[in-house]
């Protein structure tokens, strides 16, 4: 590629990149030299598993990485015992070394899906970390001032409405600007929600004597299935990089279709030229929106898991909701004949929270018995041997068989 057609590349899905021309002069230098820029991101191991609201970040580092470049994956196992305060409102709980352990190998397992191991060097902030002493600790600390610190907006609002700020949290910028001390990073990768943070790095390269401190470059948060708020497992509304195919491929086809293109730009390597296209042969109405957004799913599976497994995937998703059939692999099980309230078997088996959300389910036509919706309340099963096949809102599916 060209320089520009790099700078294309890269600036795609991003918001930030500071200084601006820096990018050029760095991918010039790396031509040049023939030496890959360091390309730094930070994950503390808060949560156990990776969404795709993550892989809009790891997606860029692959980017660099189909430039020449080598990217640092690393797993903030120190600063995430401090618990990183962007965003938050309230100190996060402070997270044991098991839970910080075991949630770092699950993201070891995980990251390869998109990045190229041979150009990845996966790193831990506690291999530095653990070499500081006291002294060490103080000279980090006269890198910055409080007046610095409480001008990010979260310890601002915080400090306003007289919501402690504990100690600790004045250091996790400090300590994440001195990962790139310590990493020797060209280039640090962030959410846009790390903005102060990755500013703050550049501050603390140069008080360390970095005659060139990082170039950093920000990626948008992505909005979760709700198409409101940014995806999150704590809110239900995002998508596991290691779910199965079908239920990736059904919960991308439940997405509004305004979604549908935010998910193309932050989750496919199309350019922008290519989405264009497809936007407008949606408009023309040359293809529609729900063949689109199929293809956007299959695209997503296969990052994750196979070509083969998205076909399977897409399939299924025809055969379920476009031909109204019941899925190949429905789980079956017996119960002796004689007389069931469907409300009651809803809730013994786990389709519904209990007897009332059943009874409000089937109220609202979310119940269906042999493809049939169903709309009474009272209804029972298995006065007669034989079988019956419930289906609950549009993916949960069991098989009755009465004997």
């Amino acid at each position: 590629m060209t320089i520009d057609e790099q700078i294309s590349l890269l600036r795609k899905g991003t918001v930030d990149c500071i200084p601006e021309d820096e990018l050029r002069r760095k991918l010039e230098r790396s031509a040049k030299t023939g030496r890959p820029l360091r390309v730094k991101a930070g994950f503390d191991p808060t949560a156990p598993d990776i969404h795709l609201g993550h892989t809009v970040l790891i997606r860029k580092m692959r980017h660099f990485q189909q430039l020449g470049h080598t990217v640092i994956f690393l797993i903030g196992d120190f600063t995430g015992m401090i618990g990183d305060p962007s965003g938050r409102s309230v100190t996060r709980p402070a997270l044991t070394r098991e839970q910080i352990d075991e949630n770092a190998e699950t993201y070891k397992q995980q990251i390869f899906k998109l990045l190229d191991r041979e150009r990845t060097e996966i790193r831990f902030n506690n291999e530095w970390f653990s070499k500081f002493g006291a002294n060490d600790f103080i000279r980090l600390a006269g890198k910055a001032t409080v007046a610095q610190i409480l001008e990010r907006e979260d310890f601002k609002k915080r400090f306003q409405s007289q919501t402690p700020i504990s100690i600790h949290e004045l250091m996790y910028a400090l300590a994440q600007g001195y990962d790139s001390v310590a990493l020797e990073a060209d280039v640090e990768l962030g959410g846009t929600d790390q903005k102060f943070n990755l500013l703050m790095a550049r501050q603390i390269q140069q008080a360390y004597g970095v005659k060139e401190p990082q170039l950093i470059m920000t990626t948008p948060l992505l909005e979760g299935l709700d198409g409101v708020q940014k995806m999150s497992k704590s809110l239900g509304n995002y998508i596991g990089i290691t779910e199965s195919p079908r239920d990736m491929f059904g919960k991308v086809m439940s997405i509004s279709d305004d979604l549908m293109w935010r998910y193309y730009e932050l989750l496919t390597d199309l350019s922008p030229a290519e989405i264009t296209a497809l936007k407008n042969s949606a408009e023309s109405g040359e293809r529609h929106p729900r063949d689109l957004k199929a293809d956007l799913a299959r695209r997503i599976v296969t990052d994750f898991h196979s070509q083969a497994d998205a076909d399977d995937a897409s399939n299924e998703f025809d055969r379920t909701f476009r031909e109204h059939q019941a899925p190949s692999d429905v789980p079956s099980i017996e119960k002796p004949a004689g007389a069931i309230k469907l409300v009651k078997l809803l809730a013994g088996e786990g389709l519904a929270p209990s007897v009332s959300e059943a009874q409000r389910l089937i109220a609202q036509g979310g119940v269906r018995l042999n493809g049939e919706r169903v709309n009474d309340v009272k209804l029972e099963l298995g006065s007669d041997s034989g079988e019956a096949l419930i289906q609950v809102g549009s993916r949960k599916f069991l098989r009755v068989v009465f004997k």
